[in-house]
């Protein structure tokens, strides 16, 4: 599960408690104040370990400027897993498993497990297309076991024979019991469920988020999935400003602009940022486009303005109609995969 970074404890140490693993995240307003800088990485690490001695994980969004010096300190910290994308990350691999931690590489597609398996990752987090942000083009339901059958079958023997055990955490689409039983009939070692747990009392998302999502008139459908928003793939929260903004990518100008002041607030100097504009163009644009949406996202999330914001979210904003408390959620899942599971059993058995 991910969760935002700010406060650094609440759901993350909660759910920790209640036999999940909560990650800790740094991508979610680097560009508009900056990214977290290491003292402030490490003393949000040190704060979570207050709270709670089980597990817990960092994102690194290794496309992000200040994710590398992030990931330094996550190792620095001994932190149990670090969570990896949109970068190559053997080096983080190397220096986690020295002391014994993991790397867990959120994928989606079947290229991307192999690279990412081969960089030395020890899981991975596949995320299809119902997810929230940046799922890929495939559903979890073709995902899954299509990434399963491919490390353990024939279609990609040399990582087979290498990784034929390679834990999998299914993301997209699922979010109460039947969906972990469902990720576990397919394949899945485990489900991130960061669309529901986000809904949550714990949860440090803007309470008028949440009642918007759990509301009765919200439904699968009620998300956009396109790459304008922030210049990777996305789906966000259906809303008359997410509808402006996916509608068109911005022209020239503005990403230079944007690109600009993206590197002045955090303090990047411009010799640097001319280079990439012209060599790196397609990665300084989506650096440009992740600077623009992150006071949208953070409108939503801490203010709770879905006028102005926009809101990560997954299709399984359908299936979420309450706010619960993580631990009331943790124990209704456990409790709806059993009954799931012992139904399915004996529907097969002709038991039923």
């Amino acid at each position: 599960m991910q969760v935002p970074h700010h406060p650094p404890g609440d759901v993350v140490d909660i759910h920790a408690e209640t036999g999940g693993v909560g990650f800790k995240r740094w991508r979610g307003r680097d560009i508009a104040t900056g990214p977290l800088n290491a003292e402030e990485t490490r003393n949000a690490i040190r704060e979570i370990r207050t709270l709670t001695d089980k597990p817990f994980g960092i994102g690194a969004t290794l496309l992000m400027p200040g994710a590398t010096e992030n990931a330094r300190v996550a190792i620095d910290e001994r932190v149990p897993i670090v969570n990896v994308s949109l970068g190559k990350a053997d080096w983080i691999a190397d220096a986690v498993r020295q002391y014994g931690g993991s790397v867990l590489a959120t994928v989606t597609n079947s290229k991307h497990a192999e690279s990412a398996l081969e960089a030395g990752a020890d899981a991975l987090m596949l995320t299809g297309h119902e997810a929230a942000a940046h799922g890929g083009d495939v559903t979890s339901m073709v995902l899954v076991p299509g990434i399963r059958g491919d490390f353990r079958t024939f279609i990609v023997p040399g990582i087979s024979r290498r990784f034929p055990d390679v834990p999998i955490v299914a993301a997209g689409g699922f979010a109460d019991g039947r969906g972990l039983a469902a990720a576990l009939a397919l394949g899945a070692d485990a489900v991130a469920m960061g669309s529901r747990f986000a809904v949550t009392e714990e949860s440090s998302l803007a309470r008028q988020m949440k009642e918007i999502v759990s509301s009765a008139d919200s439904t699968e459908s009620d998300t956009l999935y396109g790459k304008n928003f922030d210049g990777i793939p996305a789906r966000v929260l259906r809303s008359d400003e997410s509808l402006r903004l996916i509608k068109r990518p911005a022209p020239l100008p503005v990403v230079v602009y944007r690109a600009f002041n993206a590197a002045r607030k955090m303090n990047i100097p411009l010799y640097k940022v001319i280079p990439g504009l012209v060599t790196q163009w397609e990665k300084m644009y989506i650096i440009a486009q992740f600077g623009a949406a992150t006071e949208s996202i953070m409108k939503a999330t801490v203010e709770g303005d879905h006028v102005k914001g926009v809101q990560f979210i997954g299709q399984s904003q359908g299936l979420i109609n309450d706010i619960p408390t993580c631990e009331e959620l943790v124990q209704r899942i456990i409790s709806e995969a059993l009954d799931a599971s012992l139904k399915n059993t004996a529907t097969l058995s002709g038991e039923a």
